[in-house]
């Protein structure tokens, strides 16, 4: 039976397993045979409020390896069903995860605190419920660096060796993350239940969701249409920002989009190096389903499968005005991706007052066209692009005309971009694109290698070195200039990325 540390808590609340019942099962995380901290992030832990001056790496490896769980956790793993590459699937919950519980951190927010790897559980179909120091530190590496780039998502708190071997395509050695996230529930979470007919427990989960997510509209008197249009907008900006940094998921089923609007599961996704619309590097996707211009279509249909839940609660007399409603929430995603998507590219080409614009006019629509064009046509480093336009502000054409061979496009582009500068000196247009526009991603070479090294040889400092440069992704520092250069094309050209963990 799982040990518990009778003098560790961390203050954790259980509103999901209180209110929700139905929607989880008690579950005891599987003992680690050795438990051994790989990676602790204290700035989380600080901010979620855990005092944990007291602790040393062997405890926080215990406590976060579901070894020793806290005395105030109460595990569950949560339900959820999900379209997995258009295809439901009416069961599938959490096979590897338990949330321990919810901590209000030092903002007032209510956040999930959620093991991963820790072992099987109900809904495991058959699996071991356990996961690999790889796709551990892969999630925890790049969601701490979209933390530092400014796009919400679940974050990692811990990453724990558990001195177990766990069988894939070979044998590997087992670990577990601790994922923080405003919460767990999916569009797939809904599905469970309306798939079901339970029309009642779906009400309930809209309710808890509209108190803890959006609180702004527990009195509207269209509140569950007021949820898939808030629902909507947070999606519509997420993906945005995913797209303005070249991010691509990978795996975007409905039980992988979240109802708080952060970036959920981090197992074949990636950082398109080269500018091509069509870049899948999933080794699932084989029709390119979730390739990385098709994201913003791909959300709308999960939108689409989320609103399909709450029709019984849009309208209980009238399906059909409930469908017409919500048909028309779910159209207004393009203008606001667009509203996004045009604001975010305004400020990454330092044209800041024109990034604060509800509505971006016509001719900046066409020059932000046409720069991801060029960006496509000659493809450009996706990345490096913006700050070779930063050093062209500041008279420094060598580096963007080495991307752009055309040099009679690049010229007559630029010379529009100028004119929308409002006479503002070379500089200030300069730093405004290194503010908006990063130098340092997780570069997809450089993940790997630093995975290797701790998969194959117990060597954490590669991924160490890359944690410390990904978390400050805009500022310059020529000691780290290895990291914000691209891969070879040959890498690049048979990249895959897989469902690791």
């Amino acid at each position: 039976m799982t040990q518990r540390i009778s003098e560790i808590t961390l203050g954790l609340e259980h509103t999901y397993a209180e209110q929700l019942g139905e929607f989880c099962v008690a579950v005891s995380p599987e003992p680690a045979r050795e438990p051994q901290l790989l990676q602790f992030n204290q700035e989380l832990c600080e901010q979620l409020g855990i005092d944990s001056q007291a602790w040393n790496d062997a405890v926080v490896a215990k406590v976060f390896s579901g070894d020793a769980i806290p005395r105030d956790s109460r595990p569950v793993a949560q339900a959820y069903a999900g379209h997995q590459f258009g295809h439901f699937v009416p069961q599938l919950g959490d096979g590897r995860a338990l949330l321990l519980g919810e901590i209000v951190d030092r903002d007032g927010v209510r956040r999930d605190i959620a093991l991963k790897g820790s072992g099987a559980t109900p809904f495991s179909r058959g699996g071991d419920g356990k996961a690999a120091v790889g796709p551990v530190l892969r999630e925890y590496l790049i969601s701490e660096s979209m933390h530092a780039l400014g796009i919400p998502t679940t974050r990692a708190l811990a990453a724990v060796a558990t001195g177990d071997r766990v069988i894939r395509d070979r044998v590997l050695p087992g670990a577990v993350l601790t994922r923080v996230a405003a919460s767990h529930v999916r569009v797939g979470t809904f599905q469970f239940f309306a798939a079901r007919g339970q029309t009642d427990m779906v009400k309930r989960l809209a309710d808890y969701v509209c108190d803890r997510h959006y609180p702004e509209i527990t009195t509207d008197t269209h509140r569950y249409l007021a949820l898939l249009q808030c629902v909507v907008e947070r999606q519509a900006a997420l993906i945005a920002k995913w797209m303005l940094v070249g991010f691509i998921h990978g795996v975007m089923n409905t039980d992988n989009m979240t109802i708080s609007g952060e970036t959920i599961d981090y197992g074949p996704c990636a950082f398109m190096e080269t500018y091509d619309p069509e870049s899948v590097y999933s080794s699932i996707d084989h029709a390119g389903r979730y390739a990385f211009a098709n994201q913003p279509t791909v959300a709308v249909w999960n939108l689409a499968r989320f609103a399909e839940t709450l029709v019984p609660l849009i309208d209980s007399n009238d399906e059909d005005r409930a469908v017409t409603d919500a048909t028309a929430v779910l159209e207004g995603f393009s203008d606001i991706f667009q509203r996004y998507w045009y604001q975010g590219a305004c400020s990454k080409l330092g044209l800041n007052s024109l990034s604060t614009q509800r509505v971006v006019d016509d001719t900046t629509r066409s020059l932000i066209d046409d720069w991801f064009e060029l960006l496509g046509r000659h493809r450009a480093e996706t990345t490096l692009a913006y700050r070779y336009l930063a050093d062209a502000a500041e008279g420094d054409r060598t580096p963007l005309d080495s991307m752009f061979p055309d040099r009679v496009k690049i010229d007559r582009w630029i010379e529009r971009w100028r004119m929308l500068h409002g006479g503002r000196k070379a500089s200030e247009v300069a730093h405004a694109i290194r503010s908006a526009s990063p130098i340092y991603i997780p570069r997809n070479h450089l993940v790997e290698e630093a995975l290797a090294a701790a998969v194959d040889n117990g060597d954490l400092e590669p991924f160490r070195r890359l944690l410390e440069v990904v978390r400050t992704p805009y500022a310059e520092n020529t000691k780290w200039a290895e990291y914000a250069e691209p891969a070879t094309s040959e890498f690049n050209s048979t990249y895959r990325t897989f469902c690791g963990t």
